[in-house]
């Protein structure tokens, strides 16, 4: 059986379109292209369902057959959600209130999905965390309500199945998958206090024993928190608006590891300056950390928190394992220049290196070989469009957008894992009538002066760092010591750098010269020829001794 087809949903200023997928993106075949400017896109969790609003109505259809699910009148709709299973659809507009209403209108609501009625209206002043979180099953729903945890039990929200409650709930993560379900609750530190990060498994959220795990760090305004896909342990990311230091303008920030099983770390990166990007492989064994001032590090980990393969140093911001896990893509985005360094992860063997300048977005299709970028609005309101691309760096399909148009977003159908095997990884580029866009080395900024002199390692503005395997010794292997590492690396990089300052030996324009010996007489016997070589060496020498040196002029 062949596997699907991914479509893509692109949302612009010109409308809401359904593109049928890679390599090439054509209209969905019974997708009527809504022209009224879209707010807001979403795909259920299996794809199975698309929905989106137009400024007039909420709609939701088949991703297949484009048939109509259910159309709500809600204009002001501005984000959309559907649960796991697709029973409830979640919508929300900006809260606002009239100035004879104390209240306010109720600006989160769900829905039934297959009948259209309101099941619950709620009130969401904040768009962060905005949408309940859902266990896989639907069994626990959750929400953050004036510092604290609500949970819901079956989609019964007319009753709190449960609270949690301590001191100021500020973010929290519910764990994929299903039952048992895990959340991971932040509590800022306040008074001298330090702010905490804590496990639970539900229903058990209360008493001194309840916390699975638990981590507690003082330079923290802010927390990230990531999940594997095994829902086994979270990676914290803790920062600081202000670094008190002074050495980073992004603040400053740390990395924690915590595991259902109780283990808690802090991961010992390799290299001073801010955590740009932490992403888990779908696999759940290892997680990918691009950190560092620039040129950044990147640095793969396994669960012991043990650096496994360092990618060196390079001009990136973020990664992107593939949904298999077999690839990594590390790109520099925003400020940088869109340089994608795609890596084969079993064989840590660089594959290609394409360039996406000015992209503001990345997404891996499902399928695992190809890629999107885009260039979207309010980032940038110029040169708006997105590329396909295979993972080799071929360019499959460009579209720019049109003059006076906005392109917002451009966003992939989803699938349920497994439905694209994993396939072996090609070192080829794909064929493409666009051609490749692989980025042309490139060289360090010299001085005129230094310009006609061969390049040295030290005329680098930064040291390079080169990619090399971390992984620890196998059994009866000597590992080398951390200081062993570094010193390893600056070696490799010297010689590196001394490899690309060689100059190329030029080719002789003139034969060789005889040698003197050839052009003597000989006598015959060639003990008496080496004796009079000898000789007139020595000869030479007495002579050059005798000769008095010319006096040197003072120099004032």
């Amino acid at each position: 059986m062949a596997p699907p087809i991914p479509l893509l949903a692109v949302r612009g200023s010109d409308g809401t379109s359904l593109l049928s997928g890679p390599p090439t993106c054509e209209e969905h075949s019974t997708f009527q292209r809504d022209s009224r400017s879209s707010r807001c896109v979403t795909f259920s969790r299996d794809g199975t369902l698309f929905a989106w609003c137009n400024g007039q109505n909420v709609s939701v259809v088949k991703s297949s057959d484009v048939s109509v699910v259910t159309s709500l009148n809600l204009p002001k709709t501005s984000l959309l959600d559907i649960s796991p299973l697709n029973t409830i659809l979640v919508t929300w507009q900006p809260y606002s209130k009239a100035q004879d209403s104390a209240q306010g209108e109720a600006n989160l609501q769900l829905w039934d999905l297959e009948s259209g009625q309101l099941i619950k209206a709620l009130y969401q002043k904040k768009m962060e965390s905005w949408c309940p979180s859902w266990s896989e099953d639907e069994k626990i729903a959750v929400r953050s309500v004036n510092n604290e945890l609500h949970f819901y039990e079956n989609n019964d929200f007319q009753t709190i199945a449960n609270k949690l409650h301590m001191q100021k709930v500020s973010d929290f993560v519910l764990s994929p998958g299903g039952q048992p379900s895990k959340v991971c609750v932040y509590v800022p530190g306040s008074k001298g206090a330090p702010s905490f990060v804590r496990l639970y498994q539900y229903p058990v959220l209360g008493g001194p024993t309840a916390a699975l795990a638990n981590k507690s760090f003082f330079k923290a305004d802010r927390v990230s928190m990531v999940w594997n896909r095994r829902a086994s342990a979270v990676l914290v990311t803790a920062s600081t608006e202000v670094d008190k230091t002074g050495a980073s303008y992004y603040g400053e920030q740390t990395l924690h590891y915590l595991a259902v099983n109780g283990e808690t770390a802090l991961v010992q990166l390799q290299k001073k300056g801010p955590i740009y990007d932490v992403v888990w492989s779908p696999g759940s064994t290892e997680f990918c950390v691009v950190y560092g001032f620039m040129p950044a590090k990147v640095t793969v980990y396994n669960l012991k928190c043990d650096p496994v393969f360092d990618f060196g140093t390079g001009p990136r911001n973020a990664a992107y394992y593939s949904p298999q896990g077999n690839i990594l893509v590390l790109a520099g985005f925003g400020n940088l220049r869109g340089q994608m360094e795609v890596w084969d992860v079993k064989k840590y063997k660089q594959v290609s290196k394409p360039q996406a300048p000015d992209a503001t977005h990345f997404s891996w299709c499902p399928d695992g070989e190809h890629v999107v970028t885009a260039t979207c609005s309010p980032r940038l309101r110029v040169s708006n469009g997105y590329k396909i691309w295979h993972y080799t760096g071929s360019v499959l399909h460009r579209v720019e957008t049109a003059a006076g148009a906005e392109l917002w977003e451009v966003r992939w159908q989803p699938f349920p894992a497994g439905s694209f095997p994993e396939r072996p990884v090609k070192y080829q580029a794909a064929p493409s009538e666009l051609g490749t866009t692989q980025a042309a080395p490139t060289q360090a900024y010299r001085p005129p002066a230094l310009r006609h002199l061969p390049a040295t390692a030290s005329a680098k503005l930064h040291e390079e760092e080169l990619p090399q395997n971390q992984r620890p010794a196998a059994p009866g292997e000597k590992g080398l010591s951390k200081s062993a590492l570094k010193n390893q690396k600056k070696r490799e990089a010297k010689k590196a750098a001394k490899q690309e300052a060689k100059p190329e030996p030029e080719a002789p324009s003139d034969p060789a010269p005889v040698s003197n010996n050839q052009s003597e007489p000989s006598s015959g016997d060639p003990e008496t020829d080496k004796k009079i070589k000898n000789l007139k060496k020595v000869s030479h020498l007495r002579h050059n001794s005798m000769v008095k040196p010319p006096t040197m002029k003072p120099q004032f």
